[in-house]
């Protein structure tokens, strides 16, 4: 069956093909078509145009879009979606007055998440997560990448891989999985690092690849976890198992993870927090998208990425939630587009190409999602009645969302 949305007030985002990533003055730049009509046949977006030369369609569901704008889905690039349990207990102790890194000394943050993690079943480990994918698709999440990184041990980490291969296996929604084995040293290899890279490299990725269980390959680059050698170890590794490179990294210091991202060929690297000139001089003419992840920084009150910095030097960024138990327990990426504007200084053009097109691109769905491009997956939000695509950041608290298509299909 066709489906034909009319009276559109507001078409966001409409691409030709060709359109992979936006860079610099380019994000400000959001093609629109006021009082439009879009067709959708087979899962695909088929045509779209202005009211006023809509051709006669028959057979078709039609549905009245008086008033509402429809833009592309969110595609959500950083998610630790599958984790067991919640970390309530932590954000109280931060309320208190404890460091990110006094909980972490104390058995707390991902020692605290991965001890959960490997006492939890594969079932229930599914059901929660589940649980949470439906949350984020209802909130207009239309992809999503998924880290492992909880489980610290090789049965652990292939559980939590297990589970996002079952969600992708029985959920609309576009998922990536990516193998963060290096997401921190656990307690029985605090003396000896070295050894756990060795396992995760000599254990964990041909198990992994044997079972095509991950896209990507991730690092907590920064301080206390990984150094630059480790990263150059690690992505290294992952480039013969065809692990494609992303990185946590610049979270809280600058080390020189990014120039290791970018000597990589990464696909993105992630957090951004802290970024010196030479960072920043580091990602031009590369191929590497910076992603920034602003309710990480809301939650834990630490700097937000500088995105003004960012673009103003002509790259792209893209946004996404870091969606975790830790320092991130919220998948709203309407949240963060509000974020973005208002704490990171982007207009609502830049905000939404960032969650749209440069997330696409984070994500390597350039092909078939971010925008509302003929032959694209019918992926998109079509919003409540609202006065403009500026009133989404604006009106941070409420949800706008009348309804989410995937893959021509409300859910």
């Amino acid at each position: 069956m066709k489906l034909l949305f009319r009276n559109i007030k507001q078409l966001l985002q409409v691409r030709e093909k060709g359109i992979t990533s936006l860079k610099g003055s380019q994000m400000k730049e959001l093609p629109t078509i006021d009082n439009a009509w879009l067709l959708v046949e087979n899962g695909k977006i088929t045509d779209f145009g202005k009211m006023e030369e809509i051709p006669t369609f028959e057979e078709v569901e039609t549905v009245d879009a008086s008033g509402k704008i429809l833009l592309p889905g969110w595609v959500d690039s950083h998610t630790h979606l599958v984790y067991a349990g919640n970390r309530e207990q932590e954000f109280v102790d931060r309320i208190n007055g404890l460091t990110y890194e006094e909980i972490a000394n104390k058995g707390g943050g991902i020692l605290n998440s991965a001890k959960k993690l490997q006492e939890t079943s594969e079932e229930e480990l599914y059901v929660q997560s589940a649980r949470r994918l439906e949350e984020v698709m209802k909130m207009g999440t239309t992809a999503i990448e998924i880290k492992s990184g909880y489980g610290l041990t090789t049965e652990a980490e292939l559980k939590m891989l297990r589970v996002i291969k079952r969600l992708k296996e029985n959920y609309p929604i576009a998922i990536k999985a990516t193998f963060l084995g290096a997401h921190a040293v656990p307690k029985e290899f605090k003396e000896n690092k070295e050894a756990y890279l060795d396992l995760l490299v000599n254990e964990m990725m041909p198990k992994i690849a044997q079972e095509q269980l991950a896209e990507y390959v991730d690092i907590f680059c920064e301080k206390g976890y990984f150094t630059v050698e480790d990263t150059h170890k690690i992505l290294t590794a992952g480039k013969k198992y065809n692990l494609i490179p992303k990185i946590h990294v610049n979270q809280f210091n600058s080390i020189g993870g990014i120039q290791a991202g970018v000597e990589h060929d990464a696909l993105s690297v992630d957090h951004l927090e802290v970024m010196t000139p030479e960072d920043i001089e580091a990602l031009k003419g590369s191929k590497t998208m910076p992603v920034a992840l602003p309710s990480c920084s809301l939650f834990l009150s630490i700097p937000y990425t500088p995105a003004r910095e960012i673009i103003d030097a002509g790259l792209p960024l893209a946004l996404a939630t870091d969606y975790n138990p830790g320092s991130t327990p919220s998948g709203n990426m309407n949240l963060v587009v509000s974020l973005a504007c208002i704490k990171m200084k982007m207009n609502p053009e830049e905000a939404i190409n960032a969650a749209t097109v440069n997330a696409a691109y984070a994500m390597g769905l350039s092909e078939t999602h971010g925008s509302i491009t003929r032959g694209k997956a019918a992926n998109f939000i079509l919003t409540g009645k609202i006065p403009s695509y500026g009133f989404l950041p604006y009106s941070f608290g409420a949800n706008h969302i009348d309804s989410v298509y995937i893959n021509g299909k409300k859910i």
